[in-house]
């Protein structure tokens, strides 16, 4: 017969790390990953931000918000995400916390922006461009702003809500020509991204 004594500082401790081991499991299972994802934190449920793999996508992405678009973007750019904000980042990234977005999630990440020329914008009659971001087929941000020198930018949202006729066309499954167009375009390459032209 074996007899085995433990101090009580013994046992103390070996409860503090099986009290810790327990609470870090826990924690582990009860707290979601912190992964670079485009899914919007408080974005209405109703809104899709993720799956964004073509032209059609991108056009029915901003169809959501009530934009009516060109059917060919503008512009196709490659951009950095920077890894620490100035202010100007950090105002447009105050942009797309209105809508549930967070560049910081991605910071110093490369994404495509897509430039499109808005054709419905309400009460203006000036050049309108809707820009979309995305990394990893998911739009990470979005703005609409005008051309002009004395223009504007603001979120996705469409001013005074979404217009009651815009429905947002059921899902295809063939590609059509602009998809074919806008996948031969190769994009250019900039170092950051820039809040809006």
């Amino acid at each position: 017969m074996f007899i085995y004594s433990i101090k009580k500082s013994t046992l103390k401790f070996v409860g503090i790390i099986c009290l810790a081991a327990v609470l870090m499991i826990s924690l582990l299972v009860l707290v979601p990953k912190n992964s670079v994802s485009a899914e919007p934190a408080a974005a209405e449920s109703s809104l899709k931000f993720d799956k964004i793999r073509s032209n059609t996508d991108r056009i029915k992405f901003l169809k959501q918000f009530g934009w009516e678009v060109e059917k060919t973007p503008e512009k196709e750019t490659v951009v950095r995400i920077p890894s620490e904000f100035d202010s100007i980042m950090s105002s447009y990234n105050d942009l797309q916390k209105k809508i549930g977005l967070d560049l910081e999630k991605c910071a110093g990440k490369e994404a495509v922006r897509y430039t499109y020329k808005v054709t419905n914008y309400p009460g203006y009659d000036g050049e309108v461009f809707a820009n979309i971001v995305i990394y990893k087929n998911s739009v990470i941000a979005g703005d609409v702003c005008s051309a002009d020198v004395d223009g504007f930018i603001h979120d996705l949202t469409y001013p005074g809500g979404i217009p009651e006729e815009t429905t947002v066309p059921e899902e295809t499954t063939s590609d059509t020509s602009a998809d074919s167009a806008a996948a031969e375009q190769t994009p250019t390459n900039e170092t950051t991204a820039a809040p809006a032209e």
